[in-house]
C-alpha cells in the first residue's frame, strides 16, 4: 500500500530518469513539470512532463488488498489510479529538429523504464512508501488520436508542439479508514450443531405473509377479529405485538386457540382507551424452550374509527343554514390526531380540542336540508360506511343523518 505522497512519487521517480537520460546529450538539458502553457523555461534544451488526467482503475476499484483485509472482515478498499503524463520537448534556440532528438530520447528511456524500480521510487521522494505496494508501476505508451490531442491542446489554453502521452498504473492509496475485525466463530448454532437442512424452498425463519380482514373490509374495527398467515408460526409461546407511532408501548396479544404454523386468529379488544385510530405494523413472536425469541417480519393494516354517537335524531338549522354536529367515537382520539367529518362530498375540520375525552365538534356551514352519509376519518383512516357482511355491499343506514 502507499499514501497520499503516491501520485507525487510517481511524478518524481519520471522526472529523476528523465533528468539522468538526458543529462550527457545534448548537454544543458532541464526537465521541468509544469503545465504546458507555462512550461517554457529560458532558451534551454528543454523537457516538461505533465500530469494532465488521473482516472480510476477499474480492475482494482472495490477490491481489498490480500494479506490486509482477511476474510469475515470489512475494510475501505484502497484508491487505484491510472495517471496519464503528457511529454513536451523545446530545443534550444527553438530549434525543432533538437526538440525531436529530446522527444526521442524521452521515449527511449521510458521505453527501458516500462516498470518503475521500487528503489527508483523510494529515492525519488522523501516519505513516499510507493515502493512497498505490492503491485508495480507500469509505464506503457498512450496512443492519442489528433481529434483528442488537438482538445487537450485546446483545453490547456497553449500553442501545439508534438508530444508523446503515457499511462502509468496502478498507483494504490491506502485508505485510512480502520479495518473492521470482528472475532472468530466458535460454534456453529446451539451446541456447535451444524447448519439446519430441510427438503422444501420455504425459508426456514418464522414469516408473516398477510393479513385478512373480516368480509374483506378496507380497514378493521376494535372486537374484529384478523386472520394472519405466514408459515413456521408454531411455538411453546405465541404472542403477537401491534405498533403505532403514537403510542407510547407496544401492544401484546396472544393468538385465539386453535392456532397452527400457518394460521393465526387474535381478536382486537373493545378499549376505546388503549388503542387510536390509524396504521398498525404487527409482529408475531415465537418462542421456544431453550431458544432464543424469533421474531417474524412486519405487516401492516390499519383500524378505522367507529361512530358511537346516534343520528336517527333530525339536526335543526339556524338562520344562517348553518349546523353544529357533535360526535362521539372509538377508538378515542388523541388532541394531536388530525380528524375531520366526510358529509356527502365535503369535509369538515374538527374544532380546536385539548383533552382525549372532549367530544369531536363540527360547525358546517351553508348546508342545505336533505339525507347525507357521514364517515370520520382520523390520521388518513376511514369509518366504514359500507356493509360488506351482506351478500351485495350496502350502505350503512345508521351512519346516516338528516338535516332540516
Amino acid at each position: 500500500m502507499s499514501n497520499h505522497l503516491a501520485i507525487a512519487a510517481v511524478t518524481a521517480t519520471l522526472k529523476h530518469l528523465l533528468e539522468q537520460g538526458a543529462s550527457d546529450e545534448p548537454a544543458g538539458t532541464i526537465v521541468t513539470t509544469k503545465p504546458p502553457e507555462k512550461a517554457r523555461d529560458g532558451n534551454t534544451n528543454q523537457l516538461n512532463l505533465f500530469l494532465y488526467q488521473t482516472v480510476p482503475n477499474a480492475a482494482w476499484r472495490n477490491w481489498d488488498l490480500p494479506n490486509q483485509v482477511k476474510p469475515g472482515e470489512t475494510g475501505q478498499p484502497p484508491l487505484a489510479l491510472n495517471l496519464f503524463y503528457l511529454i513536451t520537448t523545446y530545443g534550444k534556440d527553438d530549434d525543432d529538429l533538437l526538440s525531436h532528438q529530446l522527444l526521442g530520447q524521452a521515449m527511449s528511456i521510458l521505453h527501458d523504464h516500462a516498470v518503475l524500480d521500487a528503489a527508483e521510487i523510494k529515492t525519488a521522494l522523501d516519505g513516499n512508501d510507493l515502493h512497498e505496494q505490492i503491485e508495480r508501476v507500469r509505464i506503457t505508451p498512450q496512443p492519442m488520436p489528433l481529434e483528442e490531442m488537438s482538445k487537450l491542446w485546446m483545453m490547456l489554453q497553449g500553442e501545439y508542439r508534438l508530444s508523446a502521452a503515457y499511462q502509468a498504473d496502478v498507483v494504490l492509496i491506502d485508505s485510512r479508514r480502520p479495518v473492521k475485525t470482528p472475532l472468530p466463530v466458535l460454534t456453529r448454532g446451539a451446541k456447535d450443531g451444524g447448519v439446519v437442512a430441510q427438503a422444501d424452498l420455504t425459508p426456514p425463519f418464522p414469516t408473516l405473509l398477510e393479513i385478512n380482514l373480516p368480509n374483506q373490509q378496507p380497514s378493521a374495527r376494535l372486537g374484529d377479529i384478523l386472520t394472519i398467515v405466514g408459515h413456521h408460526l408454531d411455538g411453546a409461546t405465541v404472542s403477537l405485538r401491534f405498533t403505532n407511532p403514537r403510542l407510547a408501548n407496544p401492544i401484546d396479544l396472544l393468538p385465539q386457540p386453535g392456532r397452527t404454523a400457518t394460521e393465526l386468529k387474535v381478536q382486537l379488544p373493545n378499549n376505546p382507551t388503549g388503542w387510536v385510530a390509524g396504521f398498525y405494523t404487527v409482529v408475531a413472536v415465537i418462542q421456544q424452550p431453550g431458544q432464543p425469541d424469533r421474531s417474524t417480519n412486519e405487516l401492516s393494516f390499519s383500524i378505522a374509527p367507529r361512530i358511537e354517537t346516534n343520528l336517527s335524531q333530525p339536526l335543526i338549522r339556524n338562520a344562517s343554514g348553518d349546523v353544529t354536529l357533535t360526535l362521539t367515537c372509538s377508538p378515542q382520539v388523541l388532541p394531536d390526531q388530525r380528524v375531520s367529518l366526510l358529509l356527502g362530498d365535503r369535509e369538515i375540520l374538527v374544532q380546536s380540542r385539548t383533552v382525549v375525552t372532549d367530544p369531536l365538534v363540527f360547525n358546517i356551514s351553508a348546508i342545505a336540508p336533505g339525507k347525507y352519509f357521514v364517515r370520520l376519518r382520523v390520521d388518513g383512516i376511514d369509518s366504514l360506511l359500507v356493509n360488506r357482511a351482506t351478500t351485495l355491499p350496502s350502505f350503512d343506514l345508521t351512519q346516516e343523518v338528516t338535516i332540516q
